[in-house]
């Protein structure tokens, strides 16, 4: 049996960037922000992180610091995944000897495994890495889709904690949760099925939603866990039309424009991630003022 890294909401949270790097003091006073609102875990360099349009340095630079500056105050995951073995292998190391609490590994996109390549992949970074191992599948994202066999097999390495499942292949859920139990955790990695996934057996979400509003997003998970569904369901239900806009374009485009709006300026996007267009943003303008997140 083993234990699951967190339990609850663990934020994948936005990178703010400068016009020539990282603007670490404002991802502080994020990071501040969140652990004031009693988040369970912070994901750095995640999907919503922009990692992908990071150099290697700027990274493990943003994992590093990010680390040094949470100093034990909340669980730290690293995004560490390539599509490459050895470049993930690589990352991971390097995160290891940060201090970080576990790594987020993205199933190795573009190359679109076999599942032995799959179980391979995950294997050989579990046995190089000195914290736990979440697996994070995106198929929307990567073209790739693990399966309940995959599961089964990455299961019984020590080091694989459990998977951030973002498939919405809810039926799934309950496959991996029934079959795996304790062996293999699940997180939902979709905002708007975060009750539903715990409320069969997940140990909560790693979210977008949590950038805007951590309580909220906590209360709702933490309800689950705690067995309300009912409540829980009714504050899924009353955020469902701020998830909706926060994924009306591609994530992280909108949690990124709705922090400008509440005064954190994390404007700059990487190519190819753009602004928003004119109607998407005034939609969002009004779902912010709806929850009284602006004025």
């Amino acid at each position: 049996m083993k234990s699951p890294v967190f339990t609850g909401v663990a934020t994948a949270i936005v990178t703010p960037f400068t016009e020539n790097g990282i603007n670490h003091p404002l991802l502080y006073r994020l990071i501040d922000r969140q652990i004031e609102a009693g988040i369970d875990g912070i994901v750095l360099c995640g999907t919503t992180g922009e990692a992908s349009t990071m150099t290697e340095s700027e990274q493990l630079e943003v994992i590093r610091k990010g680390c040094e500056y949470i100093d034990g105050r909340t669980v730290v995951i690293a995004g560490t995944g390539s599509n490459g073995t050895a470049h993930a292998v690589s990352m991971t190391e390097h995160a290891c000897a940060f201090g970080i609490d576990a790594v987020l590994i993205v199933t190795p996109y573009y190359n679109k495994a076999t599942e032995n390549g799959l179980i391979r992949h995950y294997e050989r970074i579990a046995d190089c890495s000195s914290v736990p191992v979440i697996a994070y599948n995106v198929p929307s994202r990567t073209g790739v889709n693990m399966s309940l066999s995959v599961y089964e097999q990455l299961a019984k390495h020590p080091n694989i904690n459990g998977v951030k499942e973002a498939s919405g292949d809810i039926a799934k859920v309950s496959r991996i949760v029934g079959t795996l139990g304790n062996d293999f955790y699940v997180w939902s990695g979709n905002d708007d099925q975060n009750v539903a996934i715990t409320a069969l057996g997940g140990k909560g979400a790693i979210s977008v939603l949590s950038n805007v509003c951590p309580k909220e997003a906590g209360s709702m998970v933490h309800s689950a866990l705690n067995g309300k569904i009912f409540e829980a369901a009714d504050l899924q239900n009353q955020m469902m039309p701020l998830i909706d806009a926060l994924f009306c374009e591609v994530n992280p485009i909108p949690v990124k424009e709705a922090l400008v709006m509440m005064g954190y300026d994390t404007s700059l996007l990487r190519l190819p991630l753009c602004s928003m267009t004119k109607q998407h943003r005034e939609r969002l303008r009004g779902i912010l003022k709806q929850y009284k997140l602006i004025f």
